[in-house]
């Protein structure tokens, strides 16, 4: 398997990681399992062990990209979430896009 192959499929399962997964620990924890596991397979001759790999990490980045995106089509569709917190978020990508800031909302 080319050497580009896995540097594609790590890169692609790191940026899957900073978009979608939430906390920041749980970000570096992940992290930090993905280097070990890409650096402890660096040695591996098998081609076919190789290309498994591969395929794994190529996996569950469509499986993070996917869930992703299925949650972002039920908040869409409005489907039984509570969407304030969405909401606020959209409405201030959308201010701060035009360099505007939204205020704090006041909570007693």
């Amino acid at each position: 398997m080319k050497r580009g192959t896995v540097a594609k499929a790590y890169r692609g399962l790191l940026r899957a990681v900073n978009k979608h997964l939430g906390e920041e620990d749980a970000k570096r924890r992940f992290r930090e399992y993905a280097n070990q596991e890409f650096r402890s397979n660096s040695a591996l001759t098998d081609p076919s062990a190789v290309r498994r790999k591969v395929m794994l990490a190529n996996d569950y980045t469509f499986l993070l990209n996917s869930v992703h995106h299925h949650k972002d089509l039920l908040f869409s569709y409005n489907i039984a979430v509570d969407r304030s917190d969405e909401m606020k978020k959209i409405i201030g990508r959308s201010a701060a896009s035009v360099g505007l800031k939204l205020p704090d909302a006041y909570q007693p």
